[in-house]
């Protein structure tokens, strides 16, 4: 790699993306002098282009004088970078005189069948040739054209990472869902017990606690629907906001799911899995005793 050549191929500009690559990739094995003899293949896979492409971004950068190549038989071809040759004028100029050459006449200057050949296709009718190439079109020949592979016209935009938000900002934010809370909370428990709950630093405190156990958007929620649990602790305690906080992440899966757990109920689940265990001993001694007595 010669890190001449490199910056010195770097801010050349006029090139498409494809030809630009097979540049530097070229330039990152070229010795100080330019020298290098990659295969097609080699930089095709390096550029991530098919070979087709590499050859027609090499026939661009020959026009512009950025590239110079010699063939060798049964070897790849030695390719000589040439920055300071660069001319983005170059190549519109030169595919015009391909095409010159290329719309001329076959015939032009030259006897119709010399040497007993067929008419050439390009002869214009009625000036010597035969009778049968009457009516022919004459289009004429189209320039060399270097096919590059569609490329994207700009660099994929990513979208910018919001900034954090300041302390005042979530600060603000945990006082606005503090007052929703609070507010939730007080007017279920109006509705239930006909008066407003008793507001001070310490229920403030138990608000904001509650606010950071279960998040901004849910603990409003949780705080309003808390005021229809019939449960015999929170009934008792007239749904004190210290009883919701004590069992908040319990009394969220409550109201996330919809079912109420409730003093009998928990008795009711209780007797429920002894009975299964006990049950299940039951048939544990069972297939113990049958397995002695076979034995």
């Amino acid at each position: 790699m010669s890190t001449i050549i490199m910056s010195q191929c770097w801010p050349l500009q006029s090139l498409s993306v494809t030809q630009k690559a097979v540049l530097i990739s070229l330039a990152d094995q070229a010795n100080d002098d330019g020298v290098c003899w990659p295969a097609v293949g080699t930089i095709a896979k390096r550029c991530c282009m098919s070979a087709r492409a590499v050859r027609d971004a090499m026939d661009h950068l020959e026009l512009v004088g950025l590239l110079s190549r010699e063939r060798r038989f049964n070897s790849s071809s030695v390719y000589s970078v040439t920055p300071a040759k660069f001319d983005a004028s170059a190549a519109p100029s030169k595919s015009r005189r391909k095409a010159g050459k290329a719309g001329d006449a076959p015939g032009a200057g030259a006897a119709p069948h010399a040497g007993g050949a067929p008419a050439a296709v390009g002869d214009a009718p009625g000036a010597g040739g035969e009778a049968g190439g009457a009516g022919l079109e004459v289009r004429p020949v189209p320039p060399n054209r270097h096919i590059t592979p569609i490329e994207p016209s700009e660099e994929p935009q990513v979208p910018a990472l919001a900034a954090p938000l300041s302390k005042a900002a979530l600060e603000a934010q945990m006082q606005e869902a503090c007052k929703q809370t609070w507010a939730a909370y007080r007017t279920a428990y109006r509705l239930r017990h006909g008066v407003d709950p008793v507001r001070n630093a310490k229920v403030n405190t138990n608000v904001r606690d509650l606010v950071k156990r279960l998040g901004r958007d849910e603990a409003p929620q949780v705080a309003g629907w808390f005021l229809s649990v019939n449960e015999q602790y929170a009934v008792k305690r007239m749904h004190d906001l210290g009883v919701l906080l004590a069992g908040a992440e319990a009394y969220r899966t409550q109201w996330a799911t919809g079912r109420q757990v409730t003093t009998t109920s928990a008795q009711h689940t209780d007797q429920t899995q002894s009975n299964l265990s006990t049950a299940d001993e039951a048939k544990a001694l069972l297939r113990k005793g049958r397995a002695g007595n076979a034995g």
